[in-house]
């Protein structure tokens, strides 16, 4: 190929094309002020530019033109590929170099760029070939290499301990190495881990950057530790990374997942300079908490600040509006969601399901679920629970029976998403068939969670000797939420003896969830054993705590009316009452006769 060749290629930029143009017309000029460069460099240049603009087809057809190729312009190929996102294809160049290079070795940038799409492959037999390669080729000592190497082993092992032999083998370490490791521990979910390398980084006095301090926050953020959190963000302002946005935003995190929203907003508003992710992180953390807060810090970030929501700004409000469950606001978010065309990300799709279920609109939940372009589990059990909280457990089971023959395999969560649908709609049958199918198909370990989804289901159908035969069987102790689940079962069925059987399992395990000693309580209370009754209520008054009162709201013409049980206060209450008396009234009318009203008043005296 000649170097006029080249001029024919199309999206080059004006500074390579001057190279070029007057490479070709040097011979005819007079002498040069520079050296021109060869052909092959610049087309490697060119090649570089191709990527940058996502020309990936353009790039190969040049690099297969080029009559010679060095280690740069493979290189290039490799590292193009992985920017791209196209992994894939770099491995495959990777493997026509090894094979086609006509005697070219490759260098450190070589093996870095590839041991990058190998992890993003999530390939550790690729990566480890790499490795031995490395070796072969007598570039394990460059940084650049061993840092990729810890990398793709953070990545695609399931521990740390490879990565880890790469670190110690690192004879100069330098702030990428420390902050790969940390960062390594911290995705894996062991935030500890990634504390402790922190810790060893400060003792042996390497160099903090806001990437290393960042990542540190974060495994603060995964265990929880508000503690660790704050010796960090002091840090932050001894060293001055508290102009660091990234930091801050970071720190905002820990703060709202450490339930410390009152040192989040306090660092927020000290933020001189905010992005689109500050406010995503204030919204999110106060989006179960505290909604109506999430709704001011919406209105500041769109109508005062001048942002753009993002994708991330609408999944957070729109579960903020669920958890208020006014439907009205959710359908207005809904409309933002269309007009800047992000409908179409599985997220906020996936939020939308939730919504409208929780607002009592399942059929539009329905609606967006069927229109999704691509689904991911959290899409189907967001279905899933919504039918089930609707009483559509025959529904919620074809739905799981529909996506496992999509070919989505089901998780931990969406076994409980079914279990409790049938559950809620007497289909016990086949929420034991879902039970069995989860281990013995998918190898899942039944926790304390999925038994207590089994013992309700069980105790509602009214098959209580059955639910306490599964308890008597579990593989540990079962908690105070399973006990609490048969509890109810007894207390419904009126099942006494058995309701006291257990009650000594309860009593033991010392429980601190009050509503499981009201049912212990009210047990006693309908079997006539007040001497009991008084002795469970004792204790419960001895804990100091009561039951939280569950609330109700509706919307009613834009306005929101909430209420608890025996609330005496607020607008109409008597018009609320008398509608109450009628439905009771109706209630005994088509049978529905059997009403618990003294558990109710038992309820109602300690106020809850």
């Amino acid at each position: 190929m000649t170097s006029r060749k080249l001029l024919h290629l199309h999206n080059i930029n004006p500074r390579t094309h001057s190279s070029l143009r007057y490479h070709t017309n040097s011979s005819t000029l007079f002498a040069p002020p520079f050296l021109p460069k060869p052909p092959s460099v610049l087309a490697t240049t060119v090649i570089k530019s191709y990527f940058e603009m996502g020309l990936v087809k353009e790039a190969r057809i040049l690099f297969d033109e080029m009559p010679d190729r060095d280690v740069v312009a493979w290189s290039a190929m490799i590292s193009g590929y992985t920017s791209c996102n196209s992994h894939a294809n770099a491995w495959r160049m990777f493997q026509e170099f090894l094979r086609d290079g006509a005697g070219v070795q490759p260098n450190e940038y070589t093996f870095s760029s590839v041991l990058k799409a190998c992890k993003n492959m999530a390939s550790l037999s690729c990566g480890a070939l790499v490795h031995g390669l490395a070796l072969k080729h007598g570039v394990l000592g460059k940084i650049y290499v061993e840092n990729a190497l810890m990398d793709m082993y953070g990545t695609c092992c399931d521990g740390m301990e490879r990565a880890c032999a790469v670190f110690e083998e690192i004879r100069v370490k330098n702030s990428v190495s420390w902050t790969t490791l940390i960062a390594g521990y911290t995705h894996l979910g062991d935030g500890n881990g990634g504390l402790k390398v922190f810790r060893q980084m400060l003792v042996e006095e390497a160099e903090l950057n806001p990437y290393n301090v960042s990542i540190a926050i974060k495994a603060c953020a995964s265990i929880g530790s508000q503690a660790y959190g704050k010796q960090i963000h002091a840090t932050v302002f001894k060293r001055g990374f508290e102009t660091s946005i990234p930091v801050m935003n970071s720190i905002l995190d820990m703060y709202c997942r450490c339930i410390g929203l009152v040192e989040a907003y306090r660092c927020f508003k000290g933020m001189k300079e905010r992005d689109i992710i500050t406010w995503n992180t204030m919204i999110a953390g106060y989006e179960k908490s505290d909604p109506h807060e999430s709704l001011k810090l919406y209105s500041v970030l769109e109508f005062e600040e001048g942002l753009n929501p993002n994708c991330f700004t609408f999944t957070s409000m729109i579960a903020a509006v669920a958890n208020m469950a006014v439907l009205g606001i959710g359908e207005q978010f809904h409309g933002g969601v269309l007009r800047r065309g992000l409908e179409n990300d599985t997220g906020v799709a996936n939020a939308l399901i939730d919504m409208y279920a929780k607002c009592g609109n399942v059929i539009n939940s329905c609606k967006i679920f069927d229109e999704m372009e691509a689904k991911n589990v959290v899409s189907w059990t967001s279905m899933m629970v919504g039918y089930g909280s609707h009483g559509l457990g025959k529904e919620a089971v074809e739905l799981f029976d529909k996506m496992v023959q999509s070919g989505v395999k089901p998780d931990r969560v969406v076994f409980v998403a079914v279990l409790n649908a049938c559950s809620h709609t007497g289909l016990v049958d086949e929420g034991l068939k879902y039970f069995e199918s989860m281990v013995k198909n998918y190898d899942i370990t039944p926790d304390q969670e999925i038994y207590g989804c089994v013992v309700d289901l069980l105790g509602r159908a009214g098959r209580v000797k059955e639910a306490y035969e599964l308890i008597e069987s579990m593989p540990f102790m079962p908690d105070e939420f399973v006990w609490g689940a048969f509890l109810g079962a007894c207390k419904a069925h009126k099942l006494s003896e058995l309701g006291k059987l257990a009650a000594s399992r309860v009593l033991d395990l010392r429980s601190s969830v009050a509503g499981t000693y009201l049912a212990l309580s009210n047990i006693y209370a309908a079997d006539g054993k007040w001497g009991d009754f008084a002795r469970i209520r004792k204790l419960l008054r001895g804990m100091g705590s009561k039951r939280e009162a569950g609330r109700s709201w509706i919307e009613v013409r834009t306005r929101v009316y909430s209420f608890v049980a025996g609330d005496k206060l607020g607008l109409h209450i008597e018009v609320v009452y008398e509608t109450v008396d009628v439905l009771s009234l109706h209630m005994r009318e088509v049978g529905f006769i059997n009403l618990d009203l003294d558990c109710l008043i038992l309820d109602l005296e300690d106020g809850t």
